[in-house]
């Protein structure tokens, strides 16, 4: 016969007397249904086992059917809306603390007599500011151009004529307005193949070609339109931003620009385009002679490199045609020497156009 020897203490009681006691002698004695009951009241101590094997399984009664998530919700909501709300043990009360906010009268005089008194303006001038409203002082403030003594909100207001949406005067508090939604730009319709055509019968009607955010157009595309490009005698702009440009499939354009005569603007803004790419376009756009306005600004080459920028001014330092040009250069002489050559430029062409 085993016998369980307990030392320990239960809610501080000493639990030697029960030392003696057969825990098997006692168990035998129970009935079955005793024993069911019993286990129902034990809990293994092991949080690692899943509840399916720590807990009997307690349920008597037959499923009713498969699990139908959606009727269960119902049937709660149902039976919650059926039951009465608990009674509250203090009823809610509405109490205000503290002082009541009141703003403050503001007056609607502008200038006070005394004000008036010490700018000396003429009787007529005097009473009609004596009875203007602040208001009305901040939108003559803003007609005379005195925006620094007044909110944005205020000046535009005043400068739309749209009436003023603050009150106070010059001491109302500006408000942020709402961001204003804006449609996206819409597709560029042009037809490339179209396009193409056109310059290589050399449509006279086609001076203008706008290729920007075309990013679908392939290597084969450009090539067709830099050799149509070459042959071309009636194109004078052309602009090719955001098209994903790069040096392979921009190459043709630099033969084009040697053999075309009548290309003046030529825009190749947000492309792929590296340093030793834009140094031969400058060198082809030298010998050509022709171009008026070259725009090569946000390349993803963000920094082209002392060397890169240096010869790019001596390229435009020997280019008396260029009077508009828009690059993105980092070092400050190449800066400043680029953007004197290309004012020059257009002093000169601004004195022969007078002179013709």
């Amino acid at each position: 016969t085993k016998k369980y020897i307990m030392t320990t203490k239960l809610f501080g009681k000493d639990l030697k007397e029960y030392e003696d006691i057969d825990v098997d002698e006692l168990l035998a004695k129970l009935t079955p249904e005793e024993i069911d009951e019993l286990n129902s009241e034990l809990d293994p101590d092991n949080s690692l086992l899943p509840p399916s094997q720590r807990c009997r399984n307690q349920t008597d009664k037959e499923p009713t059917g498969p699990f139908d998530r959606d009727r269960l919700i119902k049937f709660l909501r149902d039976q919650a809306a059926k039951e009465k709300d608990w009674e509250e043990a203090v009823p809610y009360e509405k109490k205000t603390r503290g002082k009541v906010f009141v703003p403050k009268e503001q007056s609607v005089k502008a200038f006070s007599d005394q004000d008036l008194a010490d700018m000396g303006l003429d009787p007529e001038t005097e009473d009609v500011l004596r009875n203007a409203s602040e208001e009305e002082i901040v939108d003559l403030a803003a007609a005379l151009g005195f925006s620094s003594i007044m909110n944005q909100v205020q000046y535009w207001d005043s400068v739309k004529n749209s009436g003023q949406s603050l009150e106070g005067g010059f001491t109302a508090t500006a408000k942020s307005e709402l961001i204003k939604a804006m449609a996206d730009e819409p597709p560029n319709p042009t037809d490339l193949n179209d396009s193409i055509r056109r310059l290589e019968s050399d449509a006279a009607d086609l001076q203008d070609l706008n290729l920007n955010n075309l990013r679908e157009i392939s290597g084969q595309d450009w090539d067709r339109l830099w050799t149509a490009l070459g042959k071309n005698t009636k194109l004078k702009k052309l602009q090719a931003a955001n098209c994903g440009l790069t040096d392979a499939k921009a190459a043709g354009l630099l033969t084009a620009l040697e053999t075309n005569k009548t290309l003046e603007t030529l825009c190749l803004d947000s492309n792929i385009l590296t340093g030793p790419y834009i140094v031969k376009l400058f060198s082809a756009i030298g010998n050509q002679g022709r171009i008026r306005e070259l725009r090569l600004s946000n390349q993803r080459q963000r920094v082209f490199g002392v060397q890169i920028e240096m010869e790019i001014l001596r390229l435009v330092g020997e280019n008396e045609t260029l009077i508009r040009l828009g690059i993105d250069l980092q070092i400050a002489e190449a800066k400043v020497r680029v953007q004197d050559r290309v004012q020059r430029n257009m002093d000169k062409a601004t004195r022969l156009a007078r002179a013709s």
